[in-house]
């Protein structure tokens, strides 16, 4: 993949720029979630590794646009975007919803010839690991619901009725896209795979977590920690800092 100048674009925001990072780091968001969730990381792991986070449309600045229902079209339009800044070394993080986007991409860069430097997922089991889930079918206070069953955001937003009916159908949207997510069969990606969990996690057990061993060929590591699927609102630290090494080992 040859670099371009980076040119502005509505998927990716950078909130710390930093011309001496050794890599960069692209954030793929949670269901519902947004880019600035990761300004935080960004200002903890900078300027050593800069952080692009991804913003899907249908939310905050892109909120008049349409949103993606597909994961695998999440990913294709993701990859174009990121594609102007691959003149450094592009690590991929996502949580939730968020690795199952970066590991599509990361499936595209590895086809583009420009495979990532590695590949960090957390708060998700494998690909293969298959539960029947249809969240995105329920009524408005069943995916209410079910955002309070996982945590991570404060439900009470939802009491207002503007606010509700801003958010609930991108929510919705982003369930979709996952629960109708299936795996393509492929070669396991040649870069190393770091997993991220808490060991509490009501959609993701250790064991699937697991799972993930089987799609690299470039070394698999698991790391769990206290908590529930948003574990790492509470050890934000610890978790910064297990991206931070990983990374750095990989960059010298």
């Amino acid at each position: 993949m040859t670099s371009r100048v980076q040119e502005k674009s509505a998927w990716i925001q950078r909130f710390h720029p930093s011309a001496e990072a050794g890599a960069r780091l692209v954030c793929f968001p949670h269901a519902g979630g947004a880019a600035t969730y990761f300004h935080p990381v960004s200002a903890a792991l900078s300027p050593g590794i800069e952080v692009l986070a991804v913003q899907y449309p249908g939310r905050q600045e892109r909120r008049a646009e349409p949103v993606v229902r597909s994961v695998e079209e999440l990913a294709r339009q993701a990859t174009a975007a990121i594609r102007p800044w691959a003149d450094r070394p592009l690590a991929l993080f996502g949580h939730s919803m968020g690795a199952l986007v970066a590991a599509e991409v990361a499936r595209r860069l590895v086809d583009e010839g420009a495979p990532p430097l590695t590949v960090i997922v957390s708060g998700r089991r494998s690909p293969t690991s298959f539960r029947d889930e249809s969240v995105h079918r329920r009524d408005d206070q069943g995916i209410v619901a079910e955002m309070a069953r996982l945590g991570g955001s404060d439900v009470r937003v939802f009491e207002d009725p503007e606010m509700r009916s801003l958010l609930l159908p991108v929510i919705r949207a982003d369930y979709e896209a996952v629960e109708t997510y299936r795996y393509r069969p492929g070669p396991p990606l040649p870069c190393p795979l770091l997993v991220l969990l808490g060991d509490n996690d009501p959609v993701a057990s250790v064991e699937e977590a697991h799972g993930w061993a089987e799609h690299t060929s470039g070394g698999f590591e698991l790391r769990t920690f206290s908590g529930g699927h948003f574990y790492l609102n509470q050890h934000a630290a610890a978790v910064t800092a297990a991206i931070r090494d990983h990374v750095t080992a990989l960059t010298g």
